[in-house]
């Protein structure tokens, strides 16, 4: 039962204990009705350490994350003191010691646990463990502030929304990695809306709810137009922030002069009937944020703490949402893993369950994020990729390479190449590809090596695979968006499966590894070069013909099985197919396609 200052906290609480290493069947068993399949809880706490199925050598995260499917409750998974004693725990700046970081934090976080509170410590004398009370405290109350979102109703659940400025301290407000940021928010309070949560006064288009909340698309987060949403006089803060006195080492007396008007505290944002959208005081150190992250001794200024002090005591969240990677409070000073009382992280975001929308790409910072400020993590996508292509002078390049593989033996080979290597040398290519003087003499096959690097190099720049655009949460990217993505990864082999890389089939065709044509290109064999654009052609075109072929009217892939038999099947109705057929380059046997360089027979592979 979990208690505060000798009371009830009104919790029901029902413990289990298992003496082996499989606690999903226990779970299930003890957690989960029987007739109903619905789950008696409204969270779990484990204080194991370990994962749901399987000890420190052996996991089965499979089996794990079934039956936490079938309990879906929020999963804390709380852990002691191990391989150091209380005070060890307390005086390092790493917090828990590495080996238990990987066995009783990281192997659970594949299940889905989160918040590795340190719930107990170890006496130096006699290696026994002890309660230690107010993480036991922080540990018990968020576990059921997390339960009560799931009794609480929809229309009486308040949500605070969190917006950054990215990169801290330099970008515009409420930007993020790879998101759009206040259309996210837009699409996200629109579905909740419908879905019964008082939004009231959202307005009509997410411009003009960027005027409501910052007044200027490209405020910085100094302008002095964002919108006011509380002032906080500091006898309120002095109040409400318990730990408030320890940042004025740093920053004096309150109000200081961030996120202030010279008497209260200032939190900007705005409210709109149970949801605020907020915006997170930066760092505070203009121009060197990881200053605070270096610093043993600093701290979060008076206007950081008065936003998540408003946001868990006047507001009173039932969860905070963070929108987009990344923020500055999991970066606040502390312990790596295993916070302590003591750590800014664990006070500034208090009681409140927090979740955070942090790009798919960036699982290490994400994986801060988890471990230091409890955050629960939704992935978004990254937005599609798209070749960079080649513009001015490197495509100029390619043409004159072009040229020079049709000419080459006509005796203008010499001027050609002297062409390639002063266009080259504008594009600053000399820098990744030697080369020699212009007007040197160079005996023929030292000329295809040195144009076979300058092609293999503008190759690489033309592949590259820059994101187009900025994601929306809410919304999958169309399926042409994603052909370049999609190139890539028919470009994988995956032995596992026993498929083999759309690349690799075509290389073979002709007689060819398809690692062979790379290591060649790599080295500027101009034959090899060629030879793999050829094929990176006869890719795109092939994954952009399915992509046409099996795109709805909204611009989704749909009904792949049915429009397509197999994807790296060779009949003539497949798509790939039908796009050599269409560029003319028919075979010359009846049911064969041309691919690079020969003829491939129409044949299933059974890939």
């Amino acid at each position: 039962m979990c208690r505060r200052s000798g009371s009830n906290r009104g919790a029901k609480v029902i413990p289990i204990f298992a003496g082996g290493l499989d606690f999903s069947g226990p779970t299930q068993r003890y957690l989960v009705d029987p007739i109903t399949g619905k789950p008696f809880v409204n969270a779990v706490v484990s204080l194991t350490g370990f994962a749901l199925v399987g000890g420190p050598a052996r996991q089965d995260h499979p089996k794990a994350i079934a039956a936490l499917q079938k309990l879906d409750v929020p999963y804390i998974v709380a852990l002691p003191l191990v391989f150091q004693t209380t005070e060890e725990w307390l005086n390092s700046t790493l917090g828990l010691h590495p080996i238990q970081v990987a066995l009783q934090v990281a192997l659970p976080e594949l299940d889905g646990g989160m918040e590795p509170i340190v719930f107990a410590g170890r006496d130096p004398r006699t290696g026994k463990s002890h309660a230690l009370h107010r993480r036991v405290e922080q540990l018990c109350t968020r576990a059921i502030r997390w339960a009560e979102l799931k009794r609480k109703t929809k229309e009486d659940k308040k949500l605070a929304i969190t917006v950054f400025s990215f990169p801290p301290d330099k970008g515009n407000v409420g930007t993020a990695a790879y998101l759009n940021v206040f259309s996210s928010i837009y699409s996200v309070l629109s579905d909740l809306k419908k879905d019964g949560y008082n939004v009231e006064g959202l307005p009509d288009t997410p411009e003009a709810l960027i005027e409501e909340v910052i007044h200027d698309k490209e405020a910085q987060f100094n302008s002095p137009n964002l919108n006011v949403a509380y002032r906080m006089n500091v006898r309120e803060y002095q109040a409400l922030t318990s730990y408030a006195s320890l940042l004025e080492e740093n920053w004096g007396k309150p109000p200081g002069h961030l996120n202030s008007d010279g008497e209260n505290l200032l939190v900007y944002g705005k409210q709109y009937g149970n949801v605020f959208i907020g915006v997170q005081p930066t760092f505070g150190y203009e121009g060197d944020p990881m200053r605070l992250l270096l610093s043993k001794s600093a701290s979060p200024h008076h206007g950081f703490a008065a936003y998540y002090t408003f946001v868990e005591k006047i507001f009173q969240a039932d969860a905070v949402l963070n929108f987009g990677t990344h923020g500055s409070l999991e970066f606040m000073p502390g312990k790596q893993v295993g916070m302590s009382d003591a750590c800014y992280p664990d006070s500034l975001i208090g009681n409140i369950p927090n979740i955070y929308y942090y790009a798919a790409n960036n699982p290490s910072e994400a994986t801060v994020a988890k471990r230091r400020s409890y955050a629960n993590t939704i992935s978004y996508l990254t937005p599609p990729a798209e070749n960079a292509g080649l513009y001015k002078g490197l495509k100029q390049l390619a043409e004159l390479i072009s040229s020079y593989q049709s000419l080459k033996d006509t005796g203008r080979g010499p001027q050609i190449v002297s062409s390639i290597i002063s266009t080259a040398k504008q594009c600053n290519l000399d820098k990744d590809v030697p080369l020699p003087e212009e007007g040197e003499e160079l005996p023929p096959s030292e000329r295809d090596l040195i144009v076979g690097k300058v092609y293999a190099k503008i190759m690489e720049i033309e592949s590259r695979l820059p994101p187009c655009g900025l994601h929306v949460i809410g919304e999958p990217p169309t399926a042409i968006e994603a052909v370049a993505t999609l190139v890539n990864i028919a470009a994988l082999d995956r032995p596992e499966d026993g498929i083999i890389s759309l690349p690799g089939i075509l290389a073979a065709t002709v007689g060819r590894d398809i690692e062979d044509v790379y290591r060649g290109s790599d080295k500027g064999i101009l034959a090899d070069v060629e030879l793999l654009r050829q094929i990176t052609e006869a890719s795109r075109g092939a994954i952009t013909a399915f992509v046409e072929k099996t795109t709805n009217s909204k611009g989704q892939v749909v009904n792949v099985a049915n429009n397509l038999s197999n994807i790296l099947g060779f009949g003539l109705s497949e798509p790939w197919v039908q796009y050599q057929v269409h560029q003319g380059r028919q075979g010359e046997a009846e049911g064969s396609v041309w691919v690079p360089g020969g003829v491939l027979e129409a044949r299933g592979t059974g890939q």
